[in-house]
C-alpha cells in the first residue's frame, strides 16, 4: 500500500499539469497570422534578406526577414504589375488565370484564391493598396485599393460601402503612409479572437 502523502501529492501535481496541457493545446490548435506583403520593382537581391548585401540600407526589410520568412526560390511566373498578382492570387500561371496583360481585361474573381480559402479557413482578411486587376478584389472583408496603378502623392482610394456601392474617396499624404496607416488601423480594430 502506498503512503497517503505520495498519494495526494502525485495527484496535485497532475491537476497542476492539467491546466498546462489546455493551455499547450488550446495553444497548438491556434492558427498562426499571416501577413502578406506584396512591393512592386525590387528583384530579391536589392532587399538584403539574402546572404548578399543589399546597395542600399534597408533595415526594416531585414527585420521583417529575420521575425518571418523569406521564400528564396520563389519565381514569378509574369514579371507584369497585375498579372504578377493574379498568379499569386490564384495559384495559376496567367495563361489558366486569364490575365495576361495589364489592362486586357479584368481578373475573374470566381476563380479559386488563397484569400478565399483563408476565410473558409476562419480568417478575416483585408486588402490595403495597389490592386490593379481591372475588378472588385473577392476573397477579403476589408478592401481599399488605387484605382489603377494609383497615385504617389494624396492617393485616391476605392472601397465599397455598406450598401455594397463603390465609393472613390482621396487621402492626404504619401501613398506608402497611407495605405500602412490604413493597414494598421484595420489590424488594431479587427476581432481579436480570429487570426488574420
Amino acid at each position: 500500500m502506498r503512503p497517503l502523502k505520495t498519494i495526494i501529492a502525485g495527484t496535485l501535481a497532475l491537476l497542476a499539469a492539467a491546466p498546462l496541457t489546455a493551455q499547450t493545446k488550446a495553444a497548438e490548435n491556434k492558427k498562426p497570422n499571416i501577413l502578406f506583403i506584396i512591393t512592386d520593382d525590387h528583384a530579391y537581391q536589392t532587399l538584403g534578406t539574402s546572404k548578399n548585401d543589399s546597395p542600399v540600407a534597408l533595415p526594416n526589410f531585414n527585420k521583417l526577414a529575420r521575425q518571418g520568412m523569406v521564400f528564396d526560390r520563389s519565381y514569378c511566373a509574369n514579371s507584369l504589375c497585375g498579372p504578377s498578382r493574379a498568379c499569386i492570387l490564384t495559384g495559376r500561371h496567367s495563361h489558366m488565370n486569364g490575365f495576361v496583360f495589364n489592362g486586357q481585361r479584368p481578373l475573374d474573381g470566381s476563380q479559386p484564391t488563397y484569400p478565399k480559402m483563408l476565410q473558409k479557413a476562419g480568417y478575416q482578411t483585408g486588402l490595403f493598396g495597389k490592386w490593379h486587376l481591372e475588378s472588385d478584389p473577392t476573397g477579403f472583408d476589408t478592401w481599399e485599393i488605387f484605382p489603377g496603378q494609383g497615385s504617389y502623392y494624396n492617393p485616391d482610394f476605392i472601397s465599397l460601402k455598406p450598401n455594397g456601392k463603390r465609393q472613390t474617396k482621396r487621402f492626404p499624404g504619401y501613398a506608402t503612409d497611407v495605405v500602412t496607416d490604413k493597414s494598421i488601423q484595420w489590424l488594431e480594430n479587427r476581432d481579436k479572437d480570429k487570426p488574420f
